[in-house]
């Protein structure tokens, strides 16, 4: 299974019942927080993670051991409370609800995105990459 299906798998685990518009709504938006010139990609998001007092949670995700979670309080102060009500609206769910499958999803993305336990010097392909499925996703 290759990276990109690996990450689709987790996304559409996290909202079991909701449908699969919401699945590939928190999916692309995942993604776009890798591309996003604000956050300044995978470096950026882990960046805002640990100054928000998530250091260790970050090192979990990124190392190769288990991930220690989050709350979705938690990711909302990182992401924003702006960003979590955005992708509850589109997803049609409640802001609550986005928080917490991102919390989630987040740390998922993270640690697949770093399999070698350590953010890759080659962030620009992961960007280019994660833009390019998104935008299949869009366009099914």
């Amino acid at each position: 299974m290759s990276l990109f299906d690996t990450l689709l798998d987790l996304a559409k685990e996290q909202l079991t019942d909701y449908p699969p518009s919401a699945k590939n709504t928190l999916f692309e938006e995942v993604m776009g927080l890798f591309n996003s010139t604000e956050v300044g990609g995978l470096s950026g998001l882990l960046e805002k993670a640990n100054n928000a007092g998530l250091t260790e949670q970050v090192a979990s995700w990124v190392g190769r051991g288990e991930n220690l979670s989050v709350t979705g309080e938690q990711i909302q102060g990182v992401l924003g409370s702006s960003f979590v009500q955005t992708i509850a609206e589109k997803m049609g769910v409640n802001t609550a609800d986005a928080a917490k499958s991102l919390a989630n999803l987040v740390p998922q993305v993270v640690d697949k995105l770093t399999p070698e336990g350590q953010v890759s010097k080659d962030n620009d392909f992961v960007q280019l990459s994660l833009a390019g499925l998104t935008q299949l996703l869009k366009n099914k």
